[in-house]
């Protein structure tokens, strides 16, 4: 780094020091900026990438680790971020006194970052109502509706380790943001001069009573009809995150037994312990809900991420747990949904990642379906919804509860699926295996490259973008669609679908919310009679392996 940038960065961290009201923050940068200028190369790099831009504000709202800097998570960003939505609550929706519901998680800073965005929306003649302690995103989702709100915001970061949090922005309809209107509350955000002159009130915002949370229990238990049966034990957890009371008053309230909790994961833990990442699709995350299976011996395993919006569920396969993948788990909810009758008119969803095999159902039953582009601000907005899923163990399935994805209500529907398949003697998987020999084997897998630079997330695309497989496994590349070329069916989006000539497909595109490219890979096969479908299993799992074998190779850094 030459001289004149090192006197920027040093420069631009002094401004910012200056300007940070979080005095930790301030000592925080202040101790990086006093290394750096004494000349540790550790410290420069480490200055220049808190000072690396502003945290970007996008459709996900803003997401990163925590500390001090301008490209961190912290109080001066998030007074900045509040600053910006209320301004263009005010000035581009035209609400001179907007309502605004802000709810949090139990991570680092989150009550901080809640109180704060309440502070800016109350001075700057806003109402805001805060959630009165740690809860799970659906519950935000839900009292945006439920309490007339003109918008809400809930600070998490999800699944994301233990050093990151989040701010997620909702507008009146209960779901989250889409363009243009998250470039234009970055405008607002980015034409905020000094976060110190931003007004912050002292206090006159609203504090939520237990009503907001005890209404959207009642609501979710009604996804149950009253007369399905109710035998069944399940191991749950939460891990380490807010959704383990409201999962356990929700299934009391839908008159399930109560499920037997992991105890190690069940109370809130920012540090999240005993998993390395709190997502139930990381390899071992839900190695101590196997170990209390192992010990109780339930029908079903289920776990909620920490914010208790996506839903995962193991079963007992061949005498051992294994966790159903999230098309797997969106497949079932959906032959569900479909079994107990879709209203007319209303539609199936699930985003551009996920399996085709809703699609294949919806049509069999004369169902109306669509696809989306991936996230739940997309799957959300589509007109009469009344399923809608993603790959990413996210579920929809009351839309006119909550208008995103919500773990607690899907892992009721779960539930009563399963208790009803066990009253037939009859498994979850017994079901899936039901609709492939109906339908076809549809399978799927994913696989991930984490990077620690942004830019090499566009290197791997664009180098297969250059150069595709002619074939993989000897099976021609039938086309290969470019997602970011205007005049498709979705609105255009950074990522390659390649479908080959037996119908096998993948589809790769740069996360959202975290610094990964995803690979997703779906491999199908006819099914002629339950006689053929063990074989038909084998040849897709083979295909799916020979297609991740290839594009583990191809995605190198």
């Amino acid at each position: 780094m030459s001289n004149d940038s090192l006197d920027a960065l040093f420069a631009a961290a002094g401004d910012w020091i200056a300007d940070d009201p979080d005095a930790r923050t301030r000592a925080e940068l202040e101790d990086v900026l006093t290394t750096a200028e004494a000349g540790d190369a550790v410290a420069v790099a480490d200055l220049a990438s808190r000072m690396d831009g502003t945290l970007e504000f996008g459709t996900a709202g803003l997401r990163g680790a925590i500390g001090a800097g301008s490209n961190r998570m912290n109080r001066a960003v998030v007074i900045r971020a509040a600053a910006g939505l209320t301004a263009h609550l005010q000035l581009d929706r035209h609400l001179p006194h907007p309502l605004v519901v802000i709810g949090f998680d139990a991570r680092h800073g989150s009550s901080d970052f809640a109180n704060d965005t309440a502070a800016v929306v109350t001075a700057a003649g806003g109402r805001a109502i805060l959630l009165p302690s740690p809860l799970p995103t659906p519950v935000l989702a839900y009292a945006i509706r439920h309490l007339h709100a003109d918008a809400g915001v809930m600070v998490t970061a999800s699944h994301n380790p233990a050093a990151d949090n989040g701010y997620k922005v909702y507008l009146g309809d209960g779901s989250q943001i889409v363009p243009p209107t998250d470039a234009q509350i970055a405008a607002h955000i980015a034409a905020v001069v000094s976060i110190l002159a931003v007004p912050r009130a002292s206090d006159g915002w609203t504090i939520a009573d237990h009503t907001v949370l005890d209404s959207y229990i009642a609501a979710v238990a009604k996804v149950v009809a009253p007369e399905t049966p109710r035998a069944l034990s399940i191991v749950h957890t939460s891990m380490h995150g807010v959704g383990n009371d409201t999962v356990l008053r929700a299934f009391a309230a839908a008159n399930f037994p109560a499920p037997v909790v992991v105890d190690e994961q069940a109370q809130p833990d920012p540090e999240f312990p005993t998993v390395a990442f709190p997502n139930p699709e990381e390899k071992g995350a839900l190695d101590r809900a196997f170990a209390v299976a192992q010990r109780v011996n339930p029908d079903l395993i289920i776990a909620n991420d920490p914010d208790a919006d996506r839903c995962a569920a193991a079963v007992l396969d061949e005498g051992r747990w294994r966790m159903l993948h999230g098309d797997e788990l969106g497949a079932l909810l959906g032959s569900h949904i479909i079994e107990r009758g879709v209203p007319k008119g209303h539609v199936l969803a699930n985003s551009i990642v996920s399996s085709r095999l809703l699609s294949v159902m919806a049509g069999a039953a004369g169902v109306r379906h669509t696809e989306t582009l991936t996230g739940f601000k997309w799957i959300a907005r589509v007109p009469d919804l009344a399923y809608g899923y993603e790959e990413a163990l996210g579920y929809c399935v009351a839309p006119r509860i909550v208008a995103d994805k919500d773990g607690i209500s899907a892992a009721l529907l779960l539930a009563d699926l399963a208790a009803g398949l066990k009253a037939e003697g009859k498994s979850l998987l017994d079901r899936l295996d039901a609709l492939y020999v109906a339908h076809g084997v549809y399978l799927t897998d994913a696989m991930s490259v984490r990077v620690t630079d942004l830019s090499d997330r566009d290197v791997l695309l664009d180098r297969v973008r250059a150069n595709p497989p002619a074939e993989i496994d000897g099976i021609a590349l039938a086309r290969m669609d470019d997602l970011a070329a205007p005049g498709g069916p979705l609105p255009p989006t950074d990522g390659l679908r390649l479908t080959f000539a037996d119908d096998a497909r993948a589809i790769i595109r740069p996360s959202g919310t975290e610094p990964k490219l995803k690979c997703y890979l779906e491999a199908v096969a006819p099914v002629a009679d339950a006689s053929e479908l063990p074989a038909m299993k084998a040849r897709v799992r083979g295909r799916l392996s020979g297609l991740k074998d290839y594009f583990t190779k191809e995605l190198v850094v």
